[in-house]
């Protein structure tokens, strides 16, 4: 080793050496247990390496819970998503066999909440950057989840976030502008009962990769892979977000493949040019839906608050973009859509505009998806003489029987305080919802 190598040794060392009395300190101040943000990235891994050997110092006297906590918004890059999972496995199995109080947590969007829900589902077109729907809800708010639950029976945590002030002139205004208190941690704006701490606020870039280039993984693995997709990416990680004030990923971070808040997804595009073509019809898709986000004649002249303005897919929109998605799972053999986001679809679907409820069940048995349908309806005897007045009316008796099944699933009762206008405005909505699909889709 050059004379120079080992001054930089020398220096990373000193510094990893500061950081780890630092956290010994911070772990033994109090009992708040700690969350560790771990996206898969350098600086996250950073932090949890450091965390890691802290505890197996500390032997015995680690005693204080600690909780890896990553996120998968079930869009992500294919080799990032499987190199994550791969990683909280060794770690927890590493901790477990090594008995250290550490536990990892993979929280994910509910359907409600995931991409395909709200795109296919409720129609919503895809992020831009003045309407970036994605990130409180397939990123925060199951995060959120998580950090309540735990602080619900801890009382309060302590965040560990890989953020540094050299990471850009914005993170480092934000970072600057914090109030810190006499432990160096601050409290975290959004969410209640967590103090957040930056243990690597100060390193810079070089500092990061030369401690992961010299000090071995702790739990067993190495870093030839995360090195690997940075070279092929040539960028940084998408990280674990708690709130709106985290720069949004895309650019040449590790992000969702469906990104359409940028022009062009430079990670992806890397991993392309490094010689990963089998991705590059997810690209070919994300593409496709940018355009479709201002094509005539795929959304709604009106809003869903009733403004005139360009507003969700409309139902053949929804349905074409769903025919696509579940062609291009097969195409690229990789799992795009759960069960349980097609359930989601066909459920807003049927609220929506499919009132016989099988239209997204049909499409994905097309391509050998079995989606568990809605839950059958008990038929009541008044329904049959329903359908014959509605007929005789000239109403779509569907729409009629979702009319009445809005009574009977959500306002069985109208005594309660409120319910008569909570349920006037349900039905108003449906027919307005009803007659606006109609006609948009007989000028399609």
């Amino acid at each position: 080793m050059s004379s120079e190598q080992l001054a930089v040794k020398s220096s990373s060392s000193s510094l990893v050496d500061s950081a780890l009395r630092d956290l010994e300190s911070l772990y033994h101040a109090d009992s708040r247990p700690w969350v560790v943000a771990f996206s898969g990235g350098k600086d996250s891994t950073v932090i949890l390496q450091l965390v890691f050997n802290m505890l197996l110092a500390l032997g015995k006297r680690a005693t204080k819970k600690v909780f890896v906590l990553s996120s998968d918004t079930q869009v992500e890059a294919p080799n990032v998503a499987e190199y994550v999972v791969s990683a909280l496995d060794r770690i927890q199995q590493a901790a477990t066999d090594l008995h250290l109080p550490l536990s990892t947590i993979l929280v994910r969007p509910t359907p409600a909440e995931s991409y395909w829900g709200k795109l296919i589902g409720k129609g919503y077109p895809p992020p831009s950057r003045w309407f970036r729907w994605c990130t409180s809800n397939m990123k925060i708010k199951p995060s959120r989840r998580a950090i309540e639950e735990i602080t619900l029976k801890h009382g309060s945590v302590i965040l560990l976030l890989g953020t540094r002030f050299a990471e850009s002139p914005q993170r480092g205004r934000t970072m600057q502008a914090r109030e810190i208190n006499s432990r160096g941690l601050n409290p975290h704006h959004e969410i209640p009962n967590a103090l957040v701490a930056t243990p690597i606020a100060d390193w810079t870039t070089d500092d990061v990769w030369e401690y992961l280039s010299y000090s071995p993984c702790p739990w067993g693995a190495d870093h030839s892979f995360l090195f690997a997709l940075y070279r092929q990416a040539s960028g940084g990680e998408c990280p674990v977000v708690f709130d709106l004030n985290t720069p949004s990923c895309g650019g040449s971070r590790f992000g969702c493949w469906t990104c359409t808040v940028v022009k062009e997804d430079k990670s992806l595009q890397g991993f392309i040019r490094s010689g990963q073509d089998e991705l590059q019809p997810l690209v070919d898709f994300r593409d496709w839906l940018i355009v479709l986000r201002d094509k005539p004649g795929y959304r709604s002249e009106v809003k869903r608050n009733g403004n005139i303005g360009p507003g969700p897919f409309l139902p053949t929109a929804r349905q074409e973009i769903l025919e696509r998605l579940l062609a291009l799972e097969e195409e690229v053999k990789l799992p795009l859509v759960g069960d349980a986001e097609l359930a989601y679809i066909q459920e807003e679907w049927s609220r929506e505009f499919d009132f016989q409820g099988n239209l997204a069940h049909k499409l994905a048995a097309r391509y050998g998806r079995d989606i568990a349908m809605p839950e059958a309806r008990i038929p009541h005897a008044e329904d049959e003489l329903l359908e014959q007045a509605a007929v005789e009316c000239g109403l779509n008796p569907d729409l009629i029987r979702q009319l009445l099944e809005i009574r009977r699933r959500d306002f069985p009762s109208l005594d309660k305080w409120g319910a008569k206008a909570q349920f006037e405005r349900a039905v108003g909505d449906l027919v307005t919802k009803a007659a606006q699909q109609a006609e948009q889709t007989t000028q399609v």
